[in-house]
């Protein structure tokens, strides 16, 4: 089951479109001011999920009467983002793969919040990825390949989310690393490029935050 989050960062809207037709979602999580975009683009979600406080009420009430949704209404002051909420959410609809667009945004510290709680699907080994126009993040704990003709962007860059990633092997990258020690005091990992026809990224411990992107 593919479930895509909106959520309530800044959503290019070109972009989302294209997205959104791209695959076949289960379920669509409007999240807050998420649903802003979704109005405008006559979307209906199948969820929706938040504290609702920067939601307009014109938008808030065109959901409530209009939409066949299933609705969870937060309290503001809660110990939980309305994006880790609905990450939550889609988990306990057995979602097998979780989309968010709306959380990368202009804010650094919603951004490094939401690559925090990516924890949150890695741990149900469920995949789960934030994507813009220029970025595809997501969490490893094992190693994968990356097909060069699949692959998000021109630049792979691989950052460690623990304090180190042991033994980190990198194979059919401009930049190839054999049993390598990643360390959160080193950017080494950043913009490395995939020339082989599939690369191959291993790892004996740690979480690796991997993010495709271009320019």
């Amino acid at each position: 089951m593919r479930t895509v989050i909106i959520s309530g960062g800044n959503i290019e809207e070109e972009f989302a479109v294209k997205f959104l037709k791209s695959m076949v979602f289960s379920a669509i999580i409007g999240v807050d001011s998420g649903l802003e975009f979704l109005k405008k683009q006559n979307i209906y979600p199948t969820h929706v999920i938040g504290d609702f406080d920067s939601l307009s009420q014109e938008t808030y009430r065109y959901y409530k009467e209009n939409a066949n949704c299933i609705w969870k209404e937060l309290v503001p002051e809660k110990d939980e983002t309305d994006t880790q909420a609905a990450i939550t959410w889609a988990l306990e609809l057995h979602s097998t793969e979780i989309w968010i667009l709306g959380g990368i945004g202009s804010r650094i510290d919603h951004l490094l919040g939401n690559i925090q709680i990516l924890q949150i699907p890695l741990k149900r080994k469920v995949p789960c990825f934030l994507v813009d126009s220029h970025n595809k993040i997501c969490l490893l704990d094992k190693g994968i390949s990356i097909k060069k003709m699949e692959q998000y962007g021109k630049f792979v860059s691989l950052l460690p989310l623990t304090t180190q990633v042991e033994g980190l092997t990198l194979d059919g990258f401009k930049y190839p690393l054999y049993k390598h020690t990643l360390t959160s005091d080193n950017a080494l990992g950043v913009s490395n490029e995939i020339l082989e026809n599939v690369a191959e990224i291993t790892f004996e411990k740690g979480i690796l935050i991997v993010i495709q992107s271009k320019d």
